[in-house]
């Protein structure tokens, strides 16, 4: 019989050895379980989630791949667990979670209790209904003291998160040297950069341009997130300019992490729900220089049209741009995304496409300052994309899916879904026939179900994999609709920039790399969007796997 283990941790043990983690223990622990009763494990149906609350569900990796392999016929017969904390500490996403695993007819084991989670009668249904509250509760508990942990902290000045810049966290250690706390103290390298960029902002000088001054001297910054090139940005700068740490003030609790399903949904508290307390000797800036800033900032708010209820007027982030490359393309010297900029050309004005990077950070994090007319790369990108959709390529493609269609096998899994399907609906009539017949009512009309369950995706997957042969396809008519529909294409994608736009968010496999210093453009073209909605075509004969033409 095959099982499978899942594991979980709530708190994150990143700085432990893998050997000695929580879900480390679990999965030996569960492995020796499953031994003992001559269950077999394999390697891919061992689940872990670290360092993930179980309030969380969709959010959990290892919990969704176990909720996968149920579909459409459970990979395994048991799957064993610590214990039913494990699986969740959200009542009814738990009771779900339990359900879909037993109804896809998955035994649910727990190792510390030697025992089987049942859902066979309410008494059943009840208890495991009583567990997941006690679980919830618990984790309500943890909540609170984790709270009251982090308050006492906060009000006594220690560090309740993470690093700042500008500081240093370092431990202190008690007599039995486990740590007892951990505290801040003054960067000075890093505190001096702070007050630059404050005296900077109090002359008036804009967070672009102070974001750009500091990297052109390499003014040590902050840590880069998302594999960005490590530097300072306006938006850094804004965080600096706002963070009332550096004039001797702890703020926490400005935010709550999660909502009343402990699930991660950061939101704003009332202000009267925010702790400040002093610490003055973690002071950087001055209090003239704080209230300096605070009033340039308030000035410059000033001179923004806003409306009644106090909206900022401005360009929406959900309008799409009316340019054709920001959003799609990026420099290929630094992945920083491609912006438009417009300046005197001879006596006129014109558009033209530049580095993000460059013109927001300074040359010392990019170094292609070339800017580039936007109607030669937009003709360029457009010319290229049109090519894809010329008849040799579209020949192409239909010439390598009738070649894979002449030599692809039968599916293993298309052979099985078959043979299982007439068995399933065998069941299901004699199912019928029994409650008809004044059965057992309430545990027959659950198996009808589950094998009712059971036949639409059996059913799913025949159609999923069942592949038309070559000669079911009239090819010429293939050429032709492909050839109409690519034509068709080529004419919104070269008339109008917002279709241009569709169309590319469409066909493009990632983003454009876009070389502005010799107006080279590198990309590829996913055929397949062609011809989705076209009758009789299966969508591998515009592009078969492999077959992503390039630019």
């Amino acid at each position: 019989m095959n099982a499978a283990i899942y594991a979980r941790k709530s708190t994150d043990q990143s700085g432990v050895a893998d050997e000695q983690k929580s879900v480390a223990r679990q999965i030996d622990h569960a492995r020796a379980y499953a031994q003992a009763r001559g269950w077999n494990v394999a390697d891919e149906h061992v689940f872990v989630d670290d360092g993930i609350s179980g309030a969380e569900f969709a959010g959990r990796p290892g919990f969704v791949r176990l909720m996968n392999a149920l579909k459409p016929k459970a990979q395994f017969q048991v799957l064993v667990m610590s214990e039913e904390s494990r699986l969740g500490r959200e009542a009814i996403e738990t009771a779900y979670a339990l359900k879909s695993l037993i109804t896809a007819g998955v035994r649910v084991w727990f190792y510390l209790e030697d025992r089987e989670r049942t859902l066979d009668s309410p008494t059943d249904k009840l208890m495991m209904s009583v567990t997941a509250f006690a679980d919830e509760l618990e984790r309500e508990k943890a909540r609170q003291r984790t709270y009251d942990a982090m308050v006492r902290k906060a009000r006594a000045g220690h560090v309740t998160g993470g690093r700042v810049f500008g500081y240093d966290n370092f431990e202190v250690l008690g007599p039995d040297g486990r740590r007892q706390r951990v505290e801040r103290r003054i960067n000075q390298e890093e505190a001096e950069v702070v007050r630059r960029i404050f005296a900077l902002c109090a002359e008036g000088i804009g967070k672009s341009r102070v974001a750009k001054m500091l990297n052109e001297v390499s003014a040590p910054a902050p840590r880069s997130q998302q594999a960005r090139p490590r530097g300072w940005a306006p938006s850094s700068i804004h965080e600096v300019l706002h963070r009332d740490l550096y004039r001797g003030v702890v703020v926490w609790n400005r935010t709550a992490k999660r909502n009343k399903w402990g699930q991660v949904a950061p939101t704003a508290r009332p202000t009267a729900e925010w702790l400040q307390v002093p610490v003055p000797d973690l002071r950087i800036v001055s209090e003239e220089l704080w209230t300096a800033v605070r009033t340039r900032l308030a000035e410059a708010r000033t001179r923004y049209l806003r409306a009644t209820d106090g909206r900022l007027y401005g360009r929406p982030r959900d309008v799409d741009s009316r340019y054709l490359l920001p959003g799609i393309a990026r420099c290929a010297r630094c992945n920083s995304g491609i912006i438009v900029r417009l300046r005197s050309h001879g006596r006129q004005r014109a558009y033209y496409y530049a580095c993000g990077a460059y013109h927001r950070r300074g040359k010392c994090v990019c170094e292609v300052g070339r800017e580039v007319r936007m109607e030669v790369l937009n003709d360029q990108l457009l010319t290229r994309v049109a090519g894809v959709f010329s008849p040799d390529v579209l020949d192409a493609a239909v010439n390598r899916a009738m070649d894979r269609l002449q030599s692809t096998g039968t599916n293993p899994a298309l052979l099985k879904a078959e043979a299982d399907l007439p068995v399933v609906e065998a069941e299901i009539e004699r199912l019928t026939t029994a409650i008809v017949q004044g059965g057992p009512l309430d545990s027959l009309v659950e198996a009808l179900k589950a094998r009712q369950v059971r036949a639409d995706a059996l059913r799913g997957a025949i159609a999923s994999l069942t592949m038309p042969t070559a000669s079911s396809i009239n090819w010429v008519a293939a050429r032709s609709t492909l050839q109409a529909r690519a034509a068709e294409w080529r004419t919104l994608m070269l008339g109008h920039v917002a279709h241009a736009r569709q169309i590319l968010r469409k066909v493009l496999v990632g983003p454009v790399r876009c070389s502005l210093d010799d107006q080279g453009l590198e990309g590829a073209v996913d055929l397949r969007p062609l011809i989705s909605g076209l009758k009789g075509l299966p969508t591998y004969v515009a592009s078969p796997p492999g077959f992503e033409p390039g630019f």
